[in-house]
Order: C-alpha cells, then sequence, then structure tokens
C-alpha cells in the first residue's frame, strides 16, 4: 500500500499483459487504475512473447473482479467501465469458445 495525497492507493500484481503489470485500487474513491490489464468488455492485449492471456484473466478474475461491484475501472484505453459491468463476460473470457 502507498498513501499519496494522504490517500491510501493499494497496489495489486496483475501479471498477463507483462509479468510484473500492477494496478492501483483507490478505495476512498471507488477507482481502480487498471492500465492494459482491463478495458470495457475484456482483457487488455496478450500477444505477446511475455504475456499470457490464461494469467491476465487469472488476474482480473482473483484481483479485480474481487473489488465492489460499483468500482470505477480507469482504463489505460478507452472508455472506463465498473467491476460489475465486466463480471458476467468471465466466463466468456475464460472459455472463448462459448
Amino acid at each position: 500500500m502507498l498513501t499519496v495525497a494522504g490517500v491510501e492507493v493499494h497496489v495489486l500484481h496483475t501479471p498477463g499483459h507483462a509479468p510484473g503489470a500492477v494496478c492501483l485500487h483507490v478505495p476512498a474513491l471507488g477507482t481502480v487504475l487498471t492500465g492494459d490489464t482491463l478495458f470495457a468488455g475484456g482483457p487488455g492485449a496478450t500477444g505477446r512473447s511475455f504475456s499470457s492471456f490464461p494469467t491476465i484473466v487469472a488476474s482480473i478474475r482473483d484481483r479485480l473482479l474481487t473489488l465492489p461491484a460499483e468500482t470505477v475501472v480507469r482504463t489505460g484505453h478507452g472508455p472506463t467501465t465498473t467491476v460489475a459491468a465486466e463480471a458476467p463476460h468471465l466466463a466468456e473470457w475464460l472459455d472463448p469458445d462459448r
């Protein structure tokens, strides 16, 4: 955890896009900064040699979708979303052939 301007920021290790990727959860602001881990509509890119789709999905499932449903997801690209809006898509990401 970090404190920035008197506000707690929780660092969440979310590998997948890159091995050392992190997201920043700011509970007092009801937001999480996800960078390239989670976008509106799905996980970030994993087509590089150092990235992994199963790992990013596990990071999203275990670290991000466990946050309160109303948490605003501020992505690295594109529009914001919420944990509640993204959670129903987890089954699609776990089984892309559905």
